[in-house]
């Protein structure tokens, strides 16, 4: 006896993992900054590649980046960025790699300024998430007027690699928007 497999948004159909990131995590709330760290890190090294291929590395960029403790990311000094530029486990872009760098630090000064990087990115959408009811995946766009927002009080902040792609997806995988399609399974729960 077979079972149906449950109906997914058809992003996530190449892969058990990518079904397990679909069914768990995208769209799901996230409001604690480690969390939102680790997200924010794992887009900014997704930005010119598939997500596929950072779900595949996501516990290799895990071991590198100290789990994403953006307090030693913070301080990394110039020989752990080399080292990075040497593991074959992750995205070996040095442009990329430095910008987790200071990322970690523009976090940290905003969560001294907001308390939180929690209450300061969740203040765009009064702290709850925004339901849309795409259709079909062509229904859900890469930007949005609001991702361009928070992208350009980023990239003001100090931030690197956060346009508005990036910072849009960076809203769905940690639930700021749901943008799971009409027919999902997940839309039921």
């Amino acid at each position: 006896m077979t079972t149906q497999e449950p109906i997914r948004c058809g992003w996530c159909s190449a892969s058990d993992l990518y079904k397990k990131y679909h069914d768990e995590e995208w769209g799901v709330p996230v409001y604690d900054d480690a969390s939102l760290f680790e997200f924010l890190t794992l887009e900014t090294f997704q930005a010119g590649l598939s997500w596929i291929t950072i779900l595949n590395k996501r516990e290799n960029f895990r071991a590198a980046f100290d789990n994403f403790d953006y307090k030693k990311i913070a301080q990394y000094p110039e020989d752990k960025i080399e080292s990075l530029l040497q593991d074959t486990g992750i995205i070996r872009n040095k442009l990329k790699i430095r910008s987790a760098v200071t990322n970690a630090q523009a976090f940290i000064k905003i969560q001294e300024e907001f308390g939180s990087f929690s209450d300061y990115i969740w203040k765009f959408t009064d702290g709850k998430p925004i339901i849309n009811n795409p259709k079909t995946l062509k229904d859900v766009p890469a930007t949005t007027p609001l991702s361009d927002i928070i992208s350009k009080d980023l990239k003001k902040r100090g931030f690197k690699f956060v346009g508005s792609t990036v910072i849009y997806a960076q809203m769905q995988a940690t639930g700021m928007v749901n943008d799971h399609i009409e027919d999902c399974w997940t839309r039921k729960k």
